[in-house]
């Protein structure tokens, strides 16, 4: 029986659904594998490796002490090495995990390789069955385009969001960065580079592009990534946004953040004088342990004007992936059930800050007192609110937006390369991928 989902929630969760679908699953000549007999030892790669070890290390600790004829070895794969972790695995014909975290970011590309078991059997003749988000799995679903089918048990959603300093803004006497004006202007207040104070960190490095995208169309307000068959990444209005995002740079950002990834832009947050930070839900603990509740705070990312509606892009849905070369499947399957069961779902989201996918979770304490959180939802459920859903589906999506390009935003920010240059070379690269991928459809 499905339990009643709080209004808001269940409004929120299902704008998360992704757009499209994706190439069928291809055949790499990855090994079956086997059920095996449901004992003995699996492996686990955590797909962000350092930042979520230690909730995992709980999960399977409380895992095999009801389950002591299996050992979980645990593997933390760093979040920007992960797809090609799996890529080499595959392409090597060996060393592929029992279970491994996946996101529909690069799940495309993994069941285009023929790595994973579809689940959606077990699924339905499992104690999950029923209670899990149904925007989530139809967002597992489409991301690989095979109606009825699943790839991976969807664990979290996220939600990009505004950090800022509480105290910072008391003191300068500013509000609350809910609009683009109120952001640049707390941005160029809060910064005193002589002292070392800044308004903004950006992340330069790993993972720049992504958090580019979700600026770039915040500020545009631009509705849909494709024009038909053409993407509105270079579209005027998103180049504007790029220029006017990327003049932060060494302006009101330290100059460092030139490299920087998520660990290092947090870390540049949470360890010095600076206003604001963009990022999504699942740093609130980090943001919290270095400042406490009271100060620091979030909000969704700012809407074009004061009062106007909001523009996000799709997050993706994180989740458990089968895989098909495992000799221990049944013991495999154990390991995934249990970890999205009510109990664990809600220790790990309630660590990460994130929207959980077991419906149970959604009536825990730590909910309504998550308000981050709760700002997330509450924008996702404004039916004002428009959701640019990325193309997730195309199996070339995380090449593109980290390997292929994030040296070029690094020139970017250096002034080597303009917005127009950088924003049409993405789209260039978005249109050949997407018109590769119409082509393979059956």
């Amino acid at each position: 029986m499905r339990r009643h989902l709080p209004r808001g929630f269940a409004a929120a969760v299902s704008v998360l659904a992704l757009a499209a679908t994706a190439t069928a699953c291809g055949d790499d000549g990855t090994a079956e594998g086997a059920e095996g007999d449901g004992t003995g030892t699996i492996t686990f790669w955590d797909n962000n490796g350092g930042v979520r070890t230690d909730v995992w290390n709980e999960i399977i600790a409380a895992f095999e002490d009801e389950n002591p004829d299996i050992d979980v070895e645990y593997v933390g794969v760093p979040i920007n090495e992960v797809q090609s972790k799996y890529d080499a695995a595959i392409q090597g014909g060996e060393g592929l995990p029992d279970v491994g975290g996946v996101s529909t970011s690069y799940l495309a590309n993994i069941v285009a390789q023929g790595a994973l078991d579809p689940v959606a059997d077990r699924l339905a003749e499992s104690s999950l069955d029923g209670q899990l988000m149904p925007a989530m799995l139809d967002s597992v679903e489409a991301t690989v385009g095979e109606e009825g089918e699943l790839y991976s048990v969807p664990t979290s959603a996220n939600q990009g969001v505004l950090w800022y300093r509480t105290d910072l803004f008391a003191e300068a006497g500013l509000e609350p960065p809910t609009d683009w004006d109120k952001f640049f202007t707390a941005a160029e207040e809060l910064t005193d580079r002589g002292n070392n104070r800044f308004g903004f960190t950006l992340r330069g490095g790993e993972g720049s592009v992504a958090q580019a995208l979700d600026a770039m169309y915040a500020q545009s307000g631009i509705a849909s990534f494709w024009d038909g068959d053409q993407t509105t990444v270079n579209d005027p209005a998103n180049v504007e946004a790029l220029e006017r995002y990327v003049g932060l740079y060494n302006e009101v950002t330290p100059e460092a953040d030139l490299n920087s990834d998520f660990t290092n832009m947090v870390a540049t947050f949470t360890g010095g004088t600076v206003g604001m930070v963009q990022h999504n839900l699942g740093s609130y603990p980090d943001h919290v342990a270095a400042f406490g509740e009271d100060g620091v705070a979030g909000v969704p990312m700012p809407a074009p004007e004061a009062g106007g509606a909001h523009t996000f892009v799709s997050n993706p849905v994180d989740g458990l992936g089968l895989f098909r070369a495992s000799d221990n499947k049944e013991a495999a399957w154990r390991f995934i059930e249990f970890a999205a069961s009510h109990e664990m779902n809600s220790l790990w989201n309630e660590s990460a800050g994130q929207i959980p996918a077991n419906t149970a979770v959604l009536e825990d304490d730590w909910i309504a007192q998550a308000p981050p959180t709760e700002a997330a939802v509450a924008a996702l459920s404004d039916e004002r609110t428009t959701i640019v859903q990325l193309p997730y589906y195309l199996p070339d999506w995380n090449n593109i937006t980290k390997a292929d390009t994030e040296p070029n935003f690094q020139r970017l920010l250096l002034g080597e390369m303009s917005a127009q240059e950088f924003a049409d070379d993405l789209a260039e690269r978005f249109n050949e991928a997407e018109a590769e991928w119409r082509e393979q459809r059956p």
